[in-house]
């Protein structure tokens, strides 16, 4: 009995100077090692052998993230005497934060750090991990302190890296190489989230205002370009139109003054204002009155009318002998309509009568079947 307890007690002797002095460390590992007390050496990945009851691995604090049945996500603390190379991350619960302009928000960040000298890591701090926590926290309360919401809200980029350099620059004793700092979230209260919102709602309208009333502005200086050259256009067309009559009133001249004796040329300018007036006259003696007034120069014209008659049908007679007297050349006899002929010569309209000064009244009625007027008698 008493044998079989000597050998068990060897056997676990054996055990626990096995244990003790074989460590096997993995990838990207590294074990701190004491003898009696002091820093001896550090243990790189793969087998290593520890002299018993003299030599033993350092521990240090660390963060464990799991997560439990229900997946919510939990932060435990623990030590380790294995010392994990790899990037890690280290986040924290948000925190409030006091703007330059007095406004509390909560920021919530996040760390990226790598032990880089393990031995500094394990005797320069007493908890990492904690150490690294405090040192965001007061640096970014002194950053953003600084700094107005406005500005905090729209310079993220800075805060971290400002946050990565003085972390960094603290850290470097610690034996820790922080590669990154970066804001999760940054959340002000309520009510400054409302304002915010009117106010990024009222930029907005103002914006969509300003581009309508630059599409307007736009759009009435094309409609506006768009009216002065149709404006063009049509002037350049009115005054291509009447330079066109203007050549053909004069190659009309020119015929009828062909046509003409020698020496009363003249009388064609007469003979096509009298045209005209003729052309006007059923548009003036439109409407219900039966008296039409025309100016006292309108005479003149009819006079010139019926001497130009004449004298082209004194032309005509003087080119063709054989045609009756008092009508055009190869036209027939008679007189022609509104114009006086000779004494006898068929029924004519009432002669205008002088009604007042400058002007002329001439009735609006023309001679009916029987030689009377079918309008009333001229009245002034």
């Amino acid at each position: 009995m008493a044998g079989l307890i000597l050998i068990a007690l060897v056997l676990l002797f054996v055990l626990f100077i096995g244990t003790s002095s074989f460590k096997i460390v993995g990838q990207a590992e590294v074990m701190v090692i004491e003898r009696l007390g002091r820093f001896n050496r550090v243990a790189r990945s793969g087998f290593n052998v520890l002299l018993p009851l003299i030599d033993r691995p350092r521990t240090i604090d660390v963060r464990i993230f799991d997560t439990d049945v229900n997946g919510v996500k939990r932060v435990r603390a623990g030590s380790t005497a294995r010392i994990d190379l790899r990037e890690q991350v280290l986040s924290f619960p948000s925190q409030p934060v006091i703007t330059k302009d007095n406004v509390t928000i909560d920021i919530d960040a996040v760390i990226y750090y790598r032990v880089a000298d393990p031995q500094k890591a394990t005797y320069a701090v007493q908890n990492l991990p904690f150490a690294l926590e405090t040192l965001t926290r007061t640096t970014l309360r002194n950053i953003v302190g600084e700094m107005e919401l406005d500005q905090t809200l729209g310079s993220r980029d800075t805060i971290n890296k400002r946050m990565r350099d003085v972390i960094e620059e603290a850290s470097i004793g610690w034996g820790v190489d922080v590669t990154r700092v970066e804001l999760q979230a940054i959340e002000p209260p309520r009510d400054i989230q409302q304002s915010m919102e009117l106010q990024m709602r009222a930029e907005r309208e103002r914006r969509a205002a300003v581009t309508q009333a630059e599409a307007g502005k736009r759009a009435a200086i094309l409609e506006a370009e768009g009216v002065r050259e149709s404006a063009v256009l049509r002037a350049q067309g009115l005054a291509e139109a009447r330079l066109a009559m203007a050549q053909a009133e004069a190659e009309t001249i020119a015929r009828i003054a062909s046509v003409l004796p020698e020496g009363e040329a003249s009388e064609a300018a007469a003979y096509l204002l009298a045209i005209r007036y003729f052309e006007a006259l059923p548009s003036v003696a439109q409407g219900p009155a039966t008296t039409v007034f025309l100016p006292a120069e309108a005479s003149g014209v009819l006079g010139a009318l019926g001497s130009l008659r004449s004298l082209l049908t004194g032309h005509g007679a003087a080119r063709n002998p054989g045609a009756p007297a008092g009508s055009p050349a190869g036209g027939p006899p008679g007189g022609a309509p509104g114009v006086r002929s000779p004494a006898g010569a068929g029924p004519q309209a009432r002669p205008p009568s002088l009604t007042s000064p400058g002007t002329l009244a001439l009735n609006a009625g023309l001679p009916g079947p029987d030689g009377g007027r079918t309008g009333g008698p001229a009245s002034g």
